[in-house]
């Protein structure tokens, strides 16, 4: 089985209604990244244009040592700024796909037939479909069958708590909870800005920001739990 993941990022750069950036969150790719690659996995990275990846701004200003450290790595850099295109992408190559947060996926993650078809090609074969914070809105239109995807199964994401506190719900499409409730998601959430993951049927999803370290080892202790059997 391929040891490769594609990662999906957003292309979006500004709120419609605001005088205000937003892109990828980084410390989402690379908090998720850095444990992949350190275990030997292959990632890939596609947007829905492909290209250049805009990074959110504030997602620099709260950065760590390792967002920093990828920042400042050319050769990484690089590959946030020549994503593949989704046309450019073979679903049968990947063991799992994860959605990187930030708002900017709000507008360009829901309706995108052709990376909804990776996401479920990719499930469909028993892989992994993971995502972390406002990146859990791809799932909205995905399906299993005839069914939607989410239909029964526990998932999280960025709640309606933690939306309100950046005072961004009149702003953003849509609330990521309120929506994920409305496909059949049975959707938890803990705290705000607290870490929390939620796994059900290769399904892996996370709160915040602050969860994509679990999103992280999750999706690992899944997939060496599947390789051992």
């Amino acid at each position: 089985m391929s040891n490769k993941i594609l990662v999906v990022v957003t292309n979006h750069s500004k709120y419609p209604s605001l005088e205000r950036a937003t892109g990828a969150w980084l410390g989402e790719i690379v908090h998720f990244a850095n444990p992949l690659l350190a275990a030997g996995y292959e990632l890939d990275f596609v947007s829905p244009k492909g290209g250049y990846v805009p990074m959110d701004p504030h997602s620099l200003t709260l950065a760590d040592a390792q967002d920093w450290q990828w920042y400042q790595n050319p050769e990484l850099m690089r590959a946030l700024g020549n994503t593949l295109s989704p046309e450019q992408v073979d679903a049968s190559q990947y063991q799992a796909i994860y959605y990187a947060g930030g708002h900017g996926v709000m507008w360009d993650f829901v309706d995108q037939p052709q990376l909804q078809r990776i996401a479920e090609q990719i499930y469909a074969r028993g892989g992994w479909v993971s995502a972390v914070c406002h990146g859990v809105v791809v799932l909205l239109n995905l399906k299993q069958g005839e069914q939607w995807l989410l239909a029964g199964k526990q998932v999280t994401g960025f709640s309606d708590e933690e939306e309100q506190q950046l005072q961004l719900t009149e702003h953003v499409p849509f609330l990521t909870e309120q929506a994920l409730r409305a496909r059949g998601g049975l959707f938890q959430a803990t705290e705000a800005w607290h870490p929390w993951v939620v796994s059900d049927q290769r399904l892996i999803t996370g709160q915040n920001p602050g969860s994509t370290a679990l999103v992280a080892q999750q999706l690992l202790q899944e997939l060496q739990g599947a390789s051992l059997s």
